[in-house]
Formats: structure tokens, sequence, C-alpha cells
């Protein structure tokens, strides 16, 4: 990696934390150039306006997410284990990835769904890779046996991403302690519902 590079990194590293806290839109050209130590110029020579500084810092918590969640669930074995992995990596991943305020992708998704432009998109684009992933992982589980094989895969993400956004509300705004286990619960339930009978045997 370049020095340029690394500048680059150091900045996204900055902004993402930032944004965890003041969310996507709440980052500015000079609160970040403050927190990285740079002048707005130098800040400017890497992303050009404070929407491609936006969209990257999107971009950056993308592949933090990847990094965190979805990498370590792929050394489970395929089916209900691995996505029980992507559970609990998923509800304790802002912690992990050191993001003090929070999900910036939950954050963007509120704060940008009725904006249209560049920024929505790249929100849009992100979630719905992540939506895309966790299907196939569903997929995946079907065809190990483990879940009926008329199992509605759409529904099963639908109510698998449920089980994460409300696990993260209850944890960050409510503080309930229990949050992470009530999840854990939730999912096994839900696996109950699309068990294939050999798998509750």
């Amino acid at each position: 990696m370049g020095k340029g590079e690394e500048t680059r990194q150091g900045i996204l590293d900055e902004a993402l934390a930032l944004a965890s806290q003041v969310g996507v839109s709440g980052l500015s050209i000079g609160a970040l150039a403050d927190k990285a130590g740079m002048s707005k110029s130098g800040l400017f020579a890497h992303f050009g306006s404070k929407e491609e500084m936006q969209i990257a810092v999107l971009r950056e918590g993308q592949q933090r997410f990847v990094d965190t969640v979805v990498r370590p669930a792929l050394k489970s074995p395929r089916g209900i284990a691995r996505l029980r992995a992507i559970l609990t990596n998923w509800i304790d991943w802002t912690r992990r990835a050191k993001l003090p305020g929070g999900c910036p992708m939950n954050a963007a998704a509120n704060e940008f769904d009725d904006q249209p432009g560049p920024v929505r998109d790249a929100v849009e684009a992100g979630l719905a890779d992540g939506r895309r992933l966790l299907a196939n992982a569903v997929r995946l589980a079907i065809e190990a046996g483990e879940l009926r094989p008329d199992t509605d895969v759409d529904q099963f993400v639908f109510e698998f991403s449920g089980i994460v956004l409300v696990t993260m509300q209850g944890q960050r705004l409510f503080r309930e302690k229990d949050a992470s286990q009530r999840a854990l619960d939730a999912f096994e339930r839900l696996v109950r519902d699309y068990a294939a009978p050999s798998a509750n045997a």
C-alpha cells in the first residue's frame, strides 16, 4: 500500500468511526479534517466532494462488515450452523469493528431512504448485497437438507433481518442486556419453523 493509499485508509477509518456516531449525512469535510488532523483541501484531494466521501465511507463500512461478519461465518459448515454464525457475528459486529455509535449502514438507511441520489443508491446497493448473501446462505441450508425444500427464502431473510434490526435497537436504544440472547432464541424458533423433518429428528 502506497503513502497515498495509507492516508486515504486512515481517513476512512476516522470517517467510519465518526459516521457511526453522527450518521453519514452528518459527515462534513470540516469535521473530518479536524478529526483526521488534515486540511480541508487535503481531504478534497482524496474525495473531491462530500458526496464522494459519504459513498466511500459506506463502501468501507460494507467491507468492514464482510471482514467482521461474513468471512468468519464461512468457516462454519454450510447450513444452519453458518446461518447461526452470521447472526452471532452480525449482532456483535459494531463492537468488534470498533464503531462506537453503532452500524453506519443502518443509520444511513434511515437517513437517505427518502433522499434520491447517489448516496441513497449506494446505501440500497450495499444492503441489497447483504440480503443476497443471506439468501444464498439459506439456499445452502436447503441444499444441505437442514431446511425444508419449500422454505420461502425471501420470508426467511425478511424475518432474519428483522431479528437483527430489533436486536440492535434493543442493545443501543434500550440498553437491554438480554437482547443478544433473545436474538438467538428468535433465530432458533425461526429455524424450527422451516427445519426439514430429518433435522428435527
